[in-house]
């Protein structure tokens, strides 16, 4: 495979993920992902942004909210998350606290 295809095939795989997680299983909380998989759609916007900064192409943190949500995040999150609950919480600060350790 050359690599212009490998590129557009994982473009079109980023973009399928990105439709999966605004549109079709908004029902998912960012918490539930951090605490599962250790990311979730603010660290996917954070990425997208850190990469357009890396090619010298001046994005902020709400810019790249807003290209990745499809909507200014305010908007996205008022519309379809949900104040997490204590056990949410907890499963976050555990998680968090053995991220931080697996990576001393």
């Amino acid at each position: 495979m050359d690599d212009q295809t490998r590129i557009e095939l994982e473009a079109a795989a980023f973009r399928r993920l990105q439709q999966h997680l605004m549109q079709d299983r908004t029902d998912v909380q960012n918490i539930d992902m951090m605490n599962l998989a250790g990311f979730c759609r603010n660290c996917l916007s954070r990425w997208y942004q850190e990469a357009a900064n890396e090619r010298g192409i001046d994005m902020t943190k709400d810019e790249g909210r807003e290209t990745f949500y499809g909507m200014p995040y305010d908007q996205w999150r008022d519309q379809f998350q949900t104040e997490a609950n204590d056990a949410q919480k907890a499963e976050f600060e555990k998680a968090f606290a053995e991220n931080v350790e697996a990576k001393k």
